[in-house]
């Protein structure tokens, strides 16, 4: 429907005001043919769109063509829908002053007395042939204005999208009263479609940008970069970041001979084999490893891909590398101050036995000087007793082996050493324990129980921080029941496995016990229920026995005291070589290394 004055007309049939109607060749039917001047102008704006050039431009040019092609006395201008108001904004109107393109936009699309947001907001056109004499307009600021600079009549026509909404509205004013002929409506259609063209392509174009700017700006937040491989050309794309990364030049050709160039060289046996492997069409591909950048500097990278095909069939990777650098510094910090905390712990606990340890050392060494001067009598005596100086100098051998053995174990625990895995005995670990802290436990009155399973599964993990935990857990129980009175101070060591297959070792003592309000805290660092506790020996035994893929717990007894036990899983029998070569060439690879380390302890 048309508006014409006060009345709404329909338009006739085959004109099409507003919306996309398809190809220039149909658009004018029911009119005369355009002009060949009007059709290269559409041309040249098509051409416009596909090279890029902005909306603004585009609109100017399309409201030229449009006054040329209805009246050179005409005044065209394209306004957008502005959501925010709701009302228009100027895109383009060259003919038209500042003063009445404001008047136009000024008012909400809810104004009455403005003839373009009337067309927005009904999605519908409106034309006025004479708006002095036209009751709706004659008092309305558009008329009042549009009358000062000499307008008599206008056309405003809606601008839709391809799915029927209103994109904004192109207005047609004139000097002199008018009416719009066939021909007119046909070619304002024509405008308003090539408008809305330009607007959507322009709102496309700005969505892909802002999609671009997005992801580039997440990528290098997430310092990731994406890429693609197409494996038989061995053609390699990669985004901006990715090259950020590996500091190459922006745009600069890729190929695997360049990549290699970066990798770290202790690193490449591992990344060759899953490069090949992918050759051959796994579907994922998973790996780490170091580039050496030209400064010299190490970015550790992850590296994750998914196998497609093109539309040609063609084998492809689609992955991204993420820079995983400040995450290994942080975990390699993380390491060393938890060793650095483990050693002090461990310093700690064992200058709470330095007195069971004097005693410890001091029997052998006893032992050895009264064997000695045994051994001298027996030597200056007339005759000299060999037999029996052999048999005390064997005494003093023992005694000096038992010293030795006492300041060997000290010497490895109060070591400060990087952690090592290996197979552990743990009814082991835990008799050497106990043979440094056999005085500090008879001098406490505390009697020993041993509850050893045997056999016992060996598992894996670092014998001196496992005996850390043991020796943590034995003096804790030792110190509970110091002030026991009136019965038994037992503490009792047992070993099982269980129904889960890990290794457990726990400690039962029959001291005070623990009020129920302090047992959530008990793990907290440097929180403590001795007077002269750091605070640290739990905290820093359940930081061990979790680094074991293991956990620590604690439980009242039935009776009096604590129960403190720990379980880690028991180690597995090393794979075969054939089964790590059934692996490498599963659905999800990983890297040499984290096999390796997978398949050593699992």
């Amino acid at each position: 429907m048309t508006a014409i004055g006060n009345h709404w007309a329909p338009i006739p049939a085959g004109v099409p005001i507003g919306g996309h109607t398809g190809h220039c060749a149909g658009l004018l039917t029911g009119a005369e043919p355009a002009h060949s001047t009007h059709l290269e102008g559409e041309t040249a704006i098509l051409e416009m769109m596909a090279r890029g050039v902005s909306l603004p431009e585009i609109h100017n040019a399309l409201c030229r063509l449009t006054e040329t092609s209805v009246s050179p006395e005409c005044s065209c201008g394209i306004y957008l829908v502005d959501r925010a108001g709701p009302r228009l904004r100027i895109s383009a109107a060259p003919g038209l002053s500042p003063a009445l393109t404001e008047e136009i936009c000024r008012p909400t699309l809810w104004s009455e007395g403005n003839p373009c947001a009337r067309a927005a907001r009904r999605n519908a056109a409106v034309m006025c042939e004479d708006i002095a004499s036209d009751p709706l307009w004659q008092r309305s600021e558009f008329t009042v204005r549009a009358q000062a600079e000499g307008r008599r009549s206008y056309w405003a026509v809606p601008i839709a999208s391809a799915s029927g909404g209103v994109l904004g509205v192109l207005a047609m004013l004139q000097p002199t009263r008018a009416g719009a002929s066939l021909r007119d409506r046909a070619l304002i259609a024509r405008a308003a479609e090539l408008a809305g063209i330009a607007i959507e392509r322009a709102q496309r174009d700005g969505a892909l940008k802002r999609s671009e700017a997005f992801l580039a700006e997440a990528q290098r937040l997430s310092a990731t970069g994406s890429f693609s491989w197409n494996v038989a050309t061995n053609e390699l794309t990669w985004s901006e970041q990715l090259y950020r990364i590996f500091d190459f030049e922006p745009r600069a050709a890729i190929t695997l001979e360049t990549l290699r160039s970066r990798v770290h060289p202790e690193d490449w046996p591992s990344l060759a084999p899953i490069l090949e492997l992918a050759r051959e069409g796994i579907a994922e591909i998973e790996h780490e490893h170091r580039i050496i950048l030209p400064d010299g500097s190490l970015r550790h990278l992850h590296l994750v891909a998914r196998g497609t095909h093109d539309e040609q069939g063609r084998l492809e990777y689609i992955g991204a590398i993420q820079d995983i650098t400040n995450r290994r510094v942080a975990e390699e910090a993380l390491a060393k101050a938890r060793s650095e905390l483990w050693h002090v712990a461990r310093v700690v606990s064992l200058g709470a036995l330095s007195a069971s340890i004097a005693h410890e050392v001091n029997q052998p060494l006893s032992g050895i000087i009264t064997n000695a001067s045994t051994c001298l009598r027996m030597l200056t005596a007339e005759p000299p007793n060999v037999q029996g100086a052999l048999e005390t100098t064997r005494r003093a051998l023992r005694d000096g082996s038992r010293a030795a053995e006492v300041i060997g174990r000290l010497r490895v625990l109060f070591a400060k050493q990087e952690a090592k895995t290996e197979l552990v005995d743990l009814n082991e670990a835990a008799r050497e324990v106990i043979a440094l802290s056999n005085s500090e436990l008879k001098e406490n009155g505390v009697t020993l129980c041993l509850d050893l399973a045997e056999p016992l599964p060996e598992v894996s993990g670092d014998r001196v921080q496992l005996q850390q935990v043991i020796l943590n857990l034995l003096l804790n129980a030792t110190d509970a029941m110091v002030g026991v009175e009136g019965r038994p101070k037992q503490l009792t060591i047992g070993t099982r496995l269980d129904e889960q297959g890990r290794v457990s070792l726990r400690v039962t003592d029959t001291g005070i016990g623990l009020e129920s309000h302090l047992v959530p805290r008990l793990s907290e660092p440097f929180y403590t229920t001795k007077s002269k506790g750091m605070g640290i020996g739990l905290f820093v035994s359940r930081s061990i026995v979790e680094s074991h893929q293991g956990c620590l717990c604690f439980s009242a007894n039935e009776g009096p005291g604590v129960t403190f036990s720990f379980a880690i899983p028991r180690a597995r029998p090393v794979a075969s070589s054939a089964d790590v070569a059934h692996c490498t060439r599963g659905t999800r690879l990983v890297s040499a290394a984290s096999a390796a380390s997978t398949l050593a302890g699992s």
